[in-house]
């Protein structure tokens, strides 16, 4: 029979998609036996057939534009499941975040949300109603943060290999529909290209939809994003340059307006200042300690900075130049631990009713949940979460009212450390608090390694883009539905398989439509109920 060889090579493969790795384990087995081996050696003809197949693909796959194909999957198909659990019954909170007039609607302005940076919607995710799964395929490219323009489509700050590039993105398809090339990412900076958060990150859309974009090279962007017919473009309106105050081996990290329409800005190093739009006069405070999350702003003019040493509230002084109003110092613990970005930073501040705000620190051997008065930065109450020796965050806190909802990520050191099926200690905890006192309300079990975590107000429901261990060595990630008042899981819809599915600190997104997006080192994906 001719072509037996090709169409074992080919029943291998399709068992590899259908059982994972362990196919692999047992193929190497029998390349043992001499038999084997004899009969699977090729000819010529063979190889070069094998490798003009391939080679077409890949030329195939770098003509076809962006977006146009979905993300590869990997194997394992048979040994995950493909859903958990049953659709959820709505059960709102009821939980009031100031809108900022300089930002666009709450929920869709930046990666925390809005100003508070809350990471909680007033509008409702997917409830699990028999859920669509859908992905698109950027190359090797995952988008940091994303955002709804007035006309619902995606503005999605994303990165590559070489630097960030910024997108206006179709909802549907999430193919690119505009696309402007940032400033390219420096040699060096000692980082990793994934774990380099220099203006790659972060950004905001105003209230005008424009994106508020810091560079690589040191500049503040002000892009439109959209042209006079209201069609998908990217210009640069304005141009802010901050070479003056951040000096070249110092990088922006983050950008947040005040109430008052200043421009703030952090850095890697720890300076921190403002920009007024009028004038284009900027400003610069030096903290002197290490910053590497976003930050929030309040209406009572503070913005409100985590350093790796300190939670900061800066205001503006007289002189029209920033200034510390209080600094409180928290617990950076001993180490900086497996699932960080930073050497030990508490996470970006989230601002609470009452006027609280609340952040992780880095203690030893358990890190807490801390509250704090906006007033005199005095802690208020803390309590530890997770196990000892295993528990660390770098993702911000997600409000629900009289608490916050805390992820684990403690182990997470990169892509490879999820490989072969294995994951984290993991694990999701609700903090709630009253009057000075506060408690942990519920832990789950859930393995999310770096999800940056969401709730939705309208429906009660905390989303989590979790990964389950798999003894069968198959990567299977899913986007999860806990139930916010109990900690229970609602259930749980498998996004895809393979690395190219690890969304590595990339935040869930929830759509005014009820659709989550989510994305990941290659590309989007998107989870919505049918119809």
């Amino acid at each position: 029979m001719r072509f037996q060889r090709s169409l074992a090579l080919l029943g291998v493969a399709l068992l590899y998609l259908a059982l994972g790795p362990v196919v692999v384990v047992a193929g190497l087995g029998a390349l043992c036996v001499p038999r084997v081996r004899h009969w699977l050696r090729p000819t010529w003809r063979v190889v070069g057939g094998w490798a003009a197949t391939i080679l077409a693909l890949a030329g195939i796959v770098v003509v076809i534009p962006d977006g146009w194909l979905p993300i590869p999957p990997g194997p394992g198909l048979l040994v995950t499941p493909a859903y958990v659990g049953r659709p959820a019954t709505p059960h709102p909170i009821d939980v009031e975040i100031p809108q900022h007039p300089g930002l666009a609607r709450n929920g869709a302005s930046s990666m925390h949300n809005d100003g508070w940076a809350s990471d909680a919607y007033a509008w409702s995710g997917p409830l699990g109603e028999s859920p669509r799964v859908d992905t698109a395929w950027y190359g090797l490219e995952e988008c940091a943060t994303l955002a709804f323009d007035s006309e619902e489509r995606l503005i999605a700050l994303c990165g590559d290999l070489s630097g960030p590039v910024l997108h206006v993105l179709d909802p549907e398809s999430m193919r690119p529909l505009a696309t402007k090339d940032l400033p390219d990412r420096p040699d060096g900076n000692g980082k990793k290209p994934w774990e380099n958060l220099c203006a790659g990150a972060y950004f905001y859309l105003d209230a005008g939809d424009r994106a508020v974009v810091a560079t690589t090279d040191r500049h503040i962007l002000v892009i439109g994003t959209r042209d006079a017919n209201g069609e998908p473009d990217l210009t640069t309106d304005e141009t802010f340059d901050l070479s003056a105050q951040v000096p070249e081996d110092d990088c922006l990290i983050a950008l947040m307006p005040d109430w008052q329409g200043r421009i703030w800005y952090v850095t890697q190093d720890g300076r921190a200042g403002f920009v007024s739009p009028d004038s284009g006069r900027a400003t610069v405070l030096d903290l002197g300690e290490e910053v590497a999350n976003s930050f929030a702003v309040g209406r009572d003019g503070g913005v409100y900075i985590v350093t790796v040493e300190a939670l900061y509230k800066l205001g503006v002084g007289a002189a029209g130049r920033p200034t510390v109003t209080w600094r409180t110092p928290y617990d950076r613990g001993t180490r900086t631990k497996p699932g960080q970005l930073s050497q030990g930073s508490g996470t970006t501040p989230t601002l609470l009713p009452g006027g609280l705000v609340a952040i992780t620190d880095n203690a030893d051997p358990r890190m807490h949940v801390q509250f704090y008065d906006v007033a005199d930065g005095g802690l208020v109450c803390q309590t530890a979460v997770f196990d000892d020796d295993e528990s660390a965050s770098d993702n911000s806190l997600a409000s629900v009212g009289n608490g916050v909802i805390v992820e684990n990520n403690y182990g997470y050191s990169g892509p490879l450390r999820t490989l072969v099926g294995r994951t984290t200690p993991g694990g999701l905890a609700r903090v709630d608090i009253d009057g000075d006192k506060c408690a942990v309300a519920w832990t789950s079990d859930e393995v999310a390694p770096t999800s940056v975590a969401k709730v939705s107000l309208a429906n009660g429901l905390v989303y989590a883009y979790t990964k389950r261990k798999s003894w069968w060595g198959v990567n299977a990630w899913y986007l999860t539905a806990v139930d916010a008042r109990t900690g229970r899981t609602v259930w749980a819809v498998r996004t895809g398989l393979g690395t190219l599915f690890n969304n590595h600190y990339a935040a869930i997104t929830l759509a005014p439509d009820g659709s989550a997006y989510v994305a990941t080192l290659a590309g989007m994906v998107r989870v919505r109920d049918r119809d």
